[in-house]
């Protein structure tokens, strides 16, 4: 039965019929061809081994695995030949060369060499590539060898490192011809290259050409090296050739530089800088070349760059101090930056010389940093003397206008970058280098301490103006600046009275100016709004000072400043909240001050002051959380009076936290109905009731308990009437606690008069009872409960 066709073939049925005919001619022709090349397989006398992957799939052959390839085994063996053969070189030419004549030298070397430099060309055409460069490597050596015997026996008397300068120079160019003549060999060119690199340093150390000399030898085998690779066809398609010529070319480049920079550092005059920076200008030619022709060079650049710097200023080195010689370099490093971003170089070369640049600038300017962090630091000395009006000598302001002038021409050159970048950091660097340079020069220069003062101010009122009208960046850099300089500049007013005030004055009021001036950021309104409440506390703490009065009672005028915050409220807009946190501290700085050395009465004094301060501000709505505080301090403060006068009575101290806790719980209640008596008049009662009850129980006398369950019995009675929980429960504990103190005695006299045995059967009695009525007694206690909640 024919098989019906599968549903959905998109084919009529003489098409598919066609293809299906094809597909079967195609499979008869690849059978043939497979059962042929069978034939021919069966016929060879061994059959190949199956390749490793079918190998481990074929029945009965299981796979054994090969510890070493047979490249690999080659390889090892013919290296380990080519070192025997080497040994064996040696060992004739060192040992066994004195037992033969001249011509049998020449003859040995002659052939030897000969055999050794011609067999890769056989090898070659054989196809042995790996033994060709094993012979030729020994031929190489043993060219080494022929160099050395004709010199032990030629030329005994020759200087050994000229003769070794020539004998280089020869070999290179002999073995670079070898390479030119086989160039499917490896290893002749880059022997001979690495040969190259030695006859000029050789011929320098030979006629004793000194640093300079070697360095310029250096320097010169550098460039031979850059111009192999970036000149001759071919050379940097070859890896083997190219790697080695780059890397030597770094290395010598580097060793002359280092050379000349060395020299440099020595020459005590103009003329004997000359030599040097001769050489270094030469080094920057070369890596500026070098970064031209080759696209990712930069670092060829950079150092092109570095080195002309260095070339340019070892050369004024000996003419200038040393304190404007860091100013000269970095002149001379500004215009890399502005020559690296000219049209028409290439890439490699503007980067390296940008960074160069801009690498000496930010060495220069962090040499001028350290100086002027450290006079400004010495400031520090003041808080030792306050008032003493003493004048600092000369040698604390530092290394003069040098580190000045560094920082400014750095911030300027910081300035200009920041105009073509859209990045912050540039601005952000300029502002700061530019104030630390300004702020620093009057005291660098040795200016009077009035100048220095005035200036200061002026360059702190300027740093405050950018921070409220500079960008996010540059304008929070100005802040930090601000503040940084008017913290120090501070600590040098402490100097004199006149100073302190005239400083901590005009620096506040500048920065009550920045909090209150709108379109600044919020966050330096903020930090201008607490800087504005310290120096407001600084001149209250001055005037005290002022005034004769002692550390302690300075915490008097510090009151003021959070009272008049507090006055201010909402007339401060957005910098309320952090002027009232810095106000805040102020305040606990004052009840510091009055808490050292301890004295009652001024203790109190400063407290009820703070709660007033705190209870004024809680007036507002808003702040109502403070009301707390303020009732915290004025109990503090009337328990301190109270301790000072010898009050021992525990009343005198719970009844001033009674009376205001059950106002502010009656007002609560009037607010809010549905505030439980608990919150409202729990605290002020137990305030009061707890201790007065603890104190009864060990009191012999009888008005204490009168007096107590006396309250307690109102408690009581205003509890149930108002139906209120608290005063109920808590009264009605207290009388009957109360009660059971008066009975306590009579129920003692009872006990000892009656027999032993009555307590036992009184409770047995009584538990009889209670479990006789339990039932009624629980449907009374759920009624009891029940009234309970009723109860407000």
């Amino acid at each position: 039965m024919a098989t019906p066709p599968p549903p959905g073939t998109p084919l009529p049925p003489g098409h598919e019929l066609a293809l299906i005919d094809r597909e079967l001619t195609q499979l008869d022709t690849r059978r043939t061809y497979l059962l042929a090349r069978r034939e021919w397989l069966l016929r060879l006398p061994v059959p190949p081994a199956a390749p490793n992957g079918w190998a481990a799939h074929a029945p009965g052959s299981p796979a054994r695995p090969k510890e070493a390839s047979a490249p690999g085994a080659q390889n090892v063996l013919l290296t380990l030949g080519a070192v025997l053969l080497a040994v064996a070189a040696l060992a004739f030419t060192l040992v066994s060369w004195g037992s033969l004549g001249i011509a049998g030298r020449s003859a040995v070397l002659a052939v030897v060499t000969a055999a050794a430099l011609g067999a890769p060309a056989p090898l070659l055409r054989r196809g042995l590539r790996s033994t060709a460069e094993s012979v030729a490597a020994v031929g190489l050596l043993l060219t080494v060898l022929d160099a050395y015997a004709v010199y032990a026996v030629a030329t005994p008397d020759t200087d050994g490192t000229a003769y070794a300068a020539g004998a280089a120079a020869v070999l290179a160019a002999l073995w670079a011809g070898y390479a030119r003549a086989l160039p499917r060999l490896v290893v002749p060119l880059p022997a001979a290259l690495l040969t190259a690199q030695l006859p000029l340093p050789l011929a320098a150390v030979a006629a004793a050409a000194g640093p300079v000399g070697t360095g310029w030898a250096l320097l010169a085998t550098a460039s031979l090296d850059a111009a192999l690779v970036l000149l001759v066809p071919g050379v940097r398609a070859r890896a083997a050739v190219s790697g080695p010529a780059a890397v030597s070319a770094a290395v010598l480049g580097a060793g002359a530089l280092l050379s000349g920079l060395s020299e440099m550092a020595r020459a005590g005059s103009a003329g004997a800088a000359a030599g040097p920076a001769l050489l270094l200008a030469a080094g920057a030619a070369l890596g500026v070349a070098v970064a031209w022709r080759e696209p990712s060079a930069t670092a060829a650049s950079a150092v092109g760059g570095l080195a002309g710097i260095a070339a340019a200023g070892g050369a004024l080195r000996p003419e200038l101090p040393r304190d404007w010689l860091v100013v000269a370099f970095l002149l001379l490093a500004l215009p890399l930056p502005v020559a690296g971003r000219a049209s028409g170089l290439p890439a490699a070369v503007g980067r390296g010389l940008t960074g160069a640049g801009a690498g000496v600038a930010a060495l220069a300017a962090l040499s001028a940093l350290l100086p002027v962090v450290g006079s400004l630091g010495s400031r520090i000395v003041v808080l030792g003397e306050v008032w003493a009006s003493t004048t600092p000598s000369r040698e604390a302001y530092g290394p003069g206008a040098a580190a000045a002038v560094t920082l400014l021409v750095a911030a300027g050159a910081a300035g200009w970058l920041a105009r073509g970048v859209p990045r912050p950091e540039p601005g952000v660097i300029a502002v700061v280098l530019g104030w630390a340079g300004l702020f620093a020069a009057p005291l660098l220069c040795g200016l009077p301490v009035a100048a220095v003062l005035a200036v200061q101010l002026a360059v702190t009122a300027a740093a405050g103006v950018g921070a409220v009208r500079l960008g996010r960046g540059p304008g929070y850099a100005a802040a930090v600046c601000a503040a940084v300089g008017a913290l120090n500049l501070s600590v040098a007013a402490l100097d004199g009275r006149t100073a302190t005030f005239a400083v901590f004055g005009l620096v506040g009021a500048g920065c009550a100016a920045g909090a209150a001036w709108r379109p600044a950021p919020p966050l330096v309104r903020a930090g201008a709004a607490v800087l504005a409440v310290g120096y407001a506390a600084a001149v209250a703490a001055a005037l005290g000072a002022l005034w004769g009065l002692a550390a302690s009672w300075w915490a008097l005028p510090l009151l003021a400043v959070p009272a008049a915050v507090a006055a201010a409220g909402p007339r401060l807009g957005r910098v309320r909240l952090p002027a009232e946190v810095a106000a805040g501290a102020v305040g606990a700085g004052a009840l510091l001050l009055a808490s050292w050395p301890w004295e009652p009465a001024r203790a109190a004094l400063v407290c009820a002051l703070a709660g007033s301060v705190c209870a004024g501000a809680a007036v507002r709505a808003e702040r109502r959380g403070l009301g707390w505080a303020a009732g915290a301090l004025f109990v503090t403060a009337t328990w301190i009076r109270l301790s000072a006068s010898g009050v021992q009575v525990p009343e005198a101290y719970t009844l001033p936290v009674t009376v205001p806790a059950l106002v502010v719980g009656l007002l609560r209640r009037r607010a809010d109905a549905r505030a439980s008596s608990w919150t409202a008049y729990g605290p002020g009662l137990g305030a009061t009731l707890l201790p007065s009850l603890l104190a009864a129980w060990g009191d012999a006398h009888w008005l204490r308990p009168l007096l107590l369950g006396l309250a307690a019995l109102a408690v009581t009675l205003l509890g149930a009437h108002r139906r209120l929980q608290a005063p109920l429960l808590l009264g009605g504990a207290t009388l009957a606690a109360v009660a059971l103190h008066e009975l306590a005695p009579y129920v003692v006299q009872v006990a000892d008069a009656l027999p032993r045995w009555l307590p036992p059967a009184l409770a047995g009695l009584l538990l009889l009872v209670v479990g006789a009525t339990y039932e009624k007694r629980l449907r009374d206690a759920r009624r009891l409960r029940a009234a309970f909640g009723r109860l407000r």
